[in-house]
């Protein structure tokens, strides 16, 4: 088993490592373990957020399923930052840079233990990217596991979930909801275990991880509670098996055709716009020719089909009820829209894998048919301009409309936004210009989930535009452009804009403009001085003197 054990045997069988097995038998590894493959299982579990409360416990039937396959499973663990529990807070400037800090510890937990193969079992926003991107640099035989969705919360028969917290905010500062509705709401918008239930951010990653091909088929739709995801994980073993033994990598997995089919799904779905981030970081760590220019066409090209929150009506559990992300993927097969030849970790074809999956049927409400979508194409729209040179991203559902243009609101912090719209000094027809919190700025690019969604509740969603280069969550709509990039930090336009400034956003031309002469920018950024960093130690500023912009990703190992 020698050829199978490619990296442990170092540790397992070398007859100069006495103390390397030494160990390893203290552990209570038997004969035959040490013989047998070792797969290192990541779990991101922590009890702290309900996306992450179950991994732990989900690491162990994988591990056990592992180990019913003659493979050794070793499980360790690494972090996560809580979006939700993070957003509006300085903690929130954690977040992006936990995807590397995932990233790093899995890589290096894996190579310096001599593992074979990688589990990654994961579950809030950050964690999938980050476990993907250490399955790359790895690349060694290696399986996604998804913690799976949470299930709809309830208060007056309304369904509930995360962001109907944020937007309750909204609602009581403009006095549409009582006090006790509101504490009511806060209290049951979360029921249990399981990620963020709309296509934010989580459901989209794991969308696109299984359009990539690294999960099983219904991981992304399965949810946390439940036997489905109960059963995914106890089918781990053989495919991890399987790729073992065929030494199937992820650069195996891994082409532009199946990342096209990732970004195909997401748009089809309404998914985040911090896809856009990732998905481009991956492709650079894969050295997979992947930029803005690629997410516009595969936007253009593919209609809006899935109704599902934060701008439609429906949930991923939803998703589920319908047959689940496999049925929408067997659909947009079946249209055309998506490579049938890639490759996935079952060792088939996303063709093969769909072959006996039924397509989404006409009777249901959550997808819609291609010959009738919500847009014609995607919502996931590039916008360049005088404000945005490198590119800024949108998400343009059509319910917001497709051109705005207003005087500016400008503040150099989220929290000064959030205040300045707490106490309504934010009205119609204004353009609110939150600036300093982009990758260096920031630092850490926090996500403007609190303001846009006070702005929500407030009832001036389709009358306020918001444009930061910051990012958004994916629980965030209305109108408007994160990712402006350059940067404020960095001297970008964003940093010259005054209060009062016009600024035009067209989302017809894919434009986005202050409304000002090359003269008069100028003139300002003659006047403009670089800040200091707002931390001078640790990681936060390691993450603000290594991190490349928004628009290749934000990745910090490519210098």
């Amino acid at each position: 088993m020698k050829n199978l054990k490619k990296y442990s045997w170092q540790v397992s069988q070398a007859d100069d490592q006495p103390a390397a097995q030494a160990m390893l038998f203290g552990t209570g590894l038997t004969d035959q373990q040490m013989n047998q493959p070792f797969i290192g299982i990541a779990s991101t579990g922590y009890e702290g957020n309900t996306c992450n409360m179950h991994l732990n416990d989900l690491a162990v039937l994988v591990k056990n399923s592992v180990n019913q396959h003659e493979l050794t499973g070793l499980i360790f663990h690494t972090i996560g930052v809580s979006d939700g529990i993070a957003m509006g807070t300085p903690g929130m400037r954690y977040s992006l840079v936990s995807r590397e800090v995932i990233a790093d510890s899995i890589e290096t937990s894996m190579g310096g233990h001599s593992y074979d193969g990688l589990v990654t079992v994961v579950g809030c926003d950050k964690n999938m990217p980050g476990a993907v991107i250490a399955m790359i640099r790895l690349n060694r035989p290696s399986l996604l596991v998804y913690g799976g969705t949470i299930a709809s919360g309830c208060h007056k028969g309304e369904k509930l979930n995360i962001v109907s917290a944020f937007e309750a905010w909204g609602k009581r500062n403009a006095n549409a909801i009582s006090e006790e509705d509101y504490r009511a709401v806060i209290k049951n918008a979360c029921p249990g275990a399981g990620a963020c239930g709309g296509m934010y951010t989580a459901n989209t990653m794991s969308s696109a991880i299984e359009a990539l091909g690294l999960s099983l088929p219904h991981s992304s739709s399965n949810p946390a509670v439940g036997q489905a995801k109960h059963t995914e994980c106890e089918a781990v073993g053989p495919y991890v098996r399987h790729l073992i033994e065929n030494d199937i990598k992820p650069l195996d997995i891994l082409t532009k055709e199946s990342f096209e089919n990732a970004l195909t799904l997401i748009i089809a779905l309404g998914g985040s716009t911090n896809a856009v981030l990732h998905l481009v970081a991956l492709a650079k760590t894969a050295n997979i020719p992947l930029d803005l220019a690629d997410i516009q066409r595969i936007s253009d090209q593919t209609p809006l089909l899935a109704d599902l929150k934060p701008s439609g009506e429906y949930l991923m559990e939803d998703v589920f009820k319908i047959g689940g992300t496999p049925a929408v993927m067997r659909y947009l097969l079946d249209e055309g829209f998506l490579h049938p030849n890639a490759l996935t970790v079952t060792g088939k074809t996303i063709a093969e894998n769909l072959e006996e999956v039924k397509p989404v049927n006409a009777e249901q409400k959550v997808v819609f048919p291609a010959d009738q979508p919500l847009k014609q194409s995607g919502h996931l729209q590039i916008l360049y301009g005088n404000l945005a040179q490198e590119g800024s991203v949108a998400k343009i559902t059509g319910k917001e409309g497709l051109l705005f243009k207003g005087p500016a609101k400008v503040y150099n912090s989220e929290v000064e936004a959030n205040e300045a719209i707490q106490l309504g000094k934010v009205e119609k027809g204004d353009v609110v210009v939150i600036r300093y919190v982009g990758p260096r700025g920031g630092p850490g690019m926090p996500e403007m989930l609190k303001p846009t969604a006070a702005i929500m509740g407030a009832g001036l969603g389709k009358d306020v535009a918001l444009i930061t280069d910051g990012r958004f969550s994916g629980g965030t709509h209305g109108f408007v452009v994160g990712h402006i990039t350059p940067e404020a930090f960095d001297g970008g336009t964003i940093a010259l804009v005054k209060d009062g400034d016009l600024i035009e956003i067209n989302a017809e031309e894919n434009s986005i403009h202050v409304l000002l002469s090359d003269e008069a920018l100028m003139n300002r950024k003659n006047q403009w001085k670089q800040p200091d960093y707002k931390v001078k130690a640790g990681v936060l500023y390691k993450y603000a003197k290594t991190v490349a912009t928004a628009s290749e990703g934000c990745v910090t190992d490519q210098f």
